[in-house]
């Protein structure tokens, strides 16, 4: 019977039909490689707001550990929390109430007010870009939009120049490629990693003396004075929430502005409908969200046995959630693999759910309605220069490798 297996190359190149084949013929299912996979909207949505399902995968049971995870470091880790009570990890994976206290330290940052504020700075950027590219010669909209526009916030809200920008992409990729599940990632993935991590670390601790001695308006400081103030914020703590906020805070748009774009080039109809009902830029964006799906899937460790449909969850075990399966579920949504830019309701799972709901989704949803928006009505229409396109091999964070674009005006 088929089961879900990340280290087909497929799984990131189309996972669109085999997420398919596995709702119709084994919706929930424990794996050879020793964890349960769930691909149905209910039962994703109900794991999501389970009090059973922990986003810490710590609280697993090593002797149930999938197989390939490094047993040995994971239960060094917990032991080392354990007996020195000091946990850095970053709140993405991390519970009440540490998750609380520090998503509450970022989260004065991501109000609607403080987000809209945003607004000229991203139409700026946008708008220069594109003018770069009104020429009809093919670009890589990754590279010079995609990529370009979520990086370029994400380092103003963290005040850092523009000049230091390039520097975190190759490092920023990897990381992104390590947020793939332990078990699925070589030795190379993992050095490269860590690596990518020593470098960033090196660097922020600049820009955390810089504050202390400067403080600004800018967020970063604002985490630096948290850390030196009553927060109880520590400094490894200070370390993991400015790496995550510069990674989470660029990776997971830029596929999605990539995926909308592809998208559209893709569909000239729903192009030029988007193009000439602005008032769609709500709706639309969700239905991106829900067809690209940025975040492929979604770990949890389970602290008790929690049961679904078909199947009990055991305790101690991880369960894969198919993020990108459950919003193409045809129980939930009418035809499925449709661009339906009006489609409502939409109750995709794109940003996650519950406590673990992704912070910086309005932000996501404007860099996302602007970009496109600035591009349709700069463009009569634009078009694939190549009819293939590349994914890179990541298993949660799926993205396009490159996407050459020709802008016609």
């Amino acid at each position: 019977m088929v089961h879900y297996d990340p280290s087909e190359p497929g799984w990131s190149a189309n996972p669109g039909p085999l997420f398919d084949q596995l709702r119709e013929e084994n919706p929930v299912h424990f794996t050879p490689a020793g964890y349960w996979v769930v691909t149905k909207h209910a039962d994703a949505n109900a794991i999501l707001r389970h009090k059973g399902a922990s986003a810490d995968a710590l609280n697993g049971d090593p002797a149930k550990a999938p197989k390939g995870m490094r047993r040995d470091s994971r239960a060094e880790e917990l032991q080392n929390i354990r007996v020195t009570g000091i946990d850095n990890r970053p709140f993405l994976f991390r519970d009440a109430p540490d998750h609380t206290r520090l998503r509450g330290l970022v989260q004065r940052a991501f109000t609607p007010r403080r987000v809209n504020e945003l607004r000229p700075f991203i139409e700026e950027r946008t708008r220069a870009i594109i003018a770069k590219h009104l020429d009809g010669a093919p670009f890589d909209a990754v590279r010079e939009l995609a990529w370009a526009i979520p990086v370029a916030v994400i380092c103003e809200m963290l005040d850092i120049p523009d000049e230091d920008h390039e520097r975190f992409e190759q490092e920023s990729a990897m990381l992104a490629r390590g947020l793939d599940p332990d078990f699925l990632l070589s030795d190379e993935d993992r050095a490269a990693r860590d690596q990518a991590i020593l470098h960033f670390g090196l660097y922020f601790h600049g820009l955390f003396a810089k504050r202390r001695a400067n403080p600004g308006n800018d967020l970063l400081s604002a985490l630096v004075a948290a850390r030196d103030g009553e927060d109880s914020l520590t400094e490894g703590e200070l370390l993991s929430t400015a790496i995550l906020l510069l990674v989470a805070g660029h990776e997971t748009t830029m596929n999605l502005i990539s995926g909308s774009l592809l998208a559209l080039a893709q569909d000239p109809v729903a192009q030029e409908l988007l193009r000439t009902h602005p008032e769609l830029d709500r709706t639309a964006t969700d239905e991106f969200l829900r067809i690209v799906s940025p975040v492929q899937l979604t770990g949890r460790t389970l602290t008790e046995d929690i049961e679904i449909p078909g199947a009990v969850l055991d305790k101690g075990s991880i369960v894969f959630i198919l993020i990108g399966s459950a919003n193409r579920d045809p129980e939930v949504f009418a035809n499925p693999t449709a661009l339906i830019l009006d489609r409502e309701p939409n109750p995709h799972l794109g940003f996650g759910f519950g406590m673990h709901h992704c912070l910086g989704a309005p932000l996501a949803r404007l860099e996302s309605s602007i970009v496109l928006r600035e591009l349709l009505n700069a463009t009569t229409s634009f078009s694939l220069a190549e009819p293939e396109v590349r994914y890179r091999p990541n298993v949660v964070l799926r993205g396009l490798e490159t996407l050459p674009l020709i802008l016609h005006s």
